[in-house]
């Protein structure tokens, strides 16, 4: 697949996704009724993203490993013998591994709490905005009962609450609650980058620094309304309402570009464990050289595969293995001491005669 093509099917992709959540807007907004335009604004900025995040990660899976791996990760998941098993796999993993966090958390518990409330702030700030500005969540007072509101959701009726209980004082504070997680988040996460040498070496301004600092000012601008309505009769609300659509705007702008992109990436890690759990229960290849077996015959059969769409070209002319990667790590290292050897104990060559031509 050449590069044009890869790029034409990309933006097919990109402008399908994009027009259905456009359609979707409207039609669960019932025609735009309950579209709030000073929000238009944040539905372009949505729309350019979707596109965005499309177009990338369509582009992403047409590379020859991930596109091996997202085929190979389905299969896996979808064999008949193991599906029931898989589906409990994923449910466990999915508690584990993605809402949990226990991949971070290994890493270092700072690192994980960190990661743990940035996502989890993050996610219900996202749950509880795009339903709003997409109209597709409002609320409407009851009719003879003034203090109580009632949820519509896609324009039908999902409940009533009284706006003096609990559950108001939880469902109107939500974007606090969210903010207030990722500020935590993004505190824990430069006091790590300030004290930990090893992060702090490696870490770009674009890829490191910058998200924090956009997840940042969304949720100090985000509290700044709340306190502005709240306890300063509304003091500077115009004001502060376009410097919070500015950040956020910018935040959805650049996210398919930085480093956010790998939220959309990373469920992608659960069909690459189903592919390697499906590996380790298979045949084991074998090493051609000390006939060890050191990992999955279809996942090297599939690297070979990966490595000649890529215009690698390992494949071995002498020797027992007709490709490299059917030597196991050991051997491989083994087999370049045993070459830098015999460089080694080579003998020298003698320099060739200088020719006499070249003084003149």
């Amino acid at each position: 697949m050449n590069r044009r093509h890869e790029r034409t099917r990309a933006i097919a992709w990109g402008l399908a996704l994009t027009a259905l959540l456009a359609i979707l807007i409207v039609v669960g907004s019932r025609d735009l009724a309950h579209f709030d335009a000073a929000l238009v604004g944040y539905t372009f900025a949505t729309l350019f993203a979707t596109f965005g995040i499309t177009y990338r990660y369509t582009m992403w899976l047409q590379r020859p490993p991930t596109r091996m791996y997202w085929r190979r990760g389905w299969q896996a998941f979808f064999a008949p013998r193991s599906l029931l098993a898989n589906l409990a796999t994923l449910a466990r993993r999915g508690v584990v591994e993605v809402a949990a966090n226990r991949f971070i958390f290994r890493r270092g518990l700072l690192r994980g709490a960190a990661h743990w409330a940035i996502m989890w702030g993050c996610l219900l700030a996202s749950a509880i905005t795009f339903p709003l500005v997409w109209g597709w969540i409002h609320f409407e007072t009851v009719p003879g009962a003034l203090d109580t509101y009632r949820t519509f959701v896609f324009g039908f009726a999902a409940g009533d609450f009284h706006a003096g209980s609990l559950l108001a004082f939880i469902i109107f504070h939500g974007l606090v609650w969210a903010s207030v997680l990722v500020i935590v988040g993004v505190m824990l996460a430069f006091r790590r980058r300030m004290i930990d040498r090893g992060a702090a070496a490696v870490q770009q301004f674009g890829e490191d620094v910058l998200p924090l600092i956009l997840l940042c000012a969304v949720s100090v601008t985000g509290l700044m309304l709340t306190v502005s309505y709240t306890w300063m009769k509304g003091y500077a609300y115009s004001f502060l309402a376009i410097l919070h659509a500015v950040t956020v705007i910018f935040t959805l702008l650049w996210l398919p570009f930085g480093k956010f992109f790998h939220i959309f990436q990373r469920p992608a890690q659960l069909g690459v464990a189903f592919y390697k759990d499906a590996g380790a229960r298979g045949e084991q290849a074998r090493c051609r050289r000390c006939d060890a077996p050191f990992a999955p015959l279809a996942m090297v059969r599939d690297l070979e595969a990966v490595e000649r769409d890529l215009g690698f070209k390992y494949e071995l002319r002498n020797g027992r293995a007709e490709h490299y990667q059917q030597i196991c790590p050991r051997c491989r290292r083994a087999m370049f001491g045993l070459a830098q050897g015999a460089l080694w104990a080579a003998p020298a060559r003698p320099e060739p005669a200088a020719d006499d031509t070249s003084r003149t």
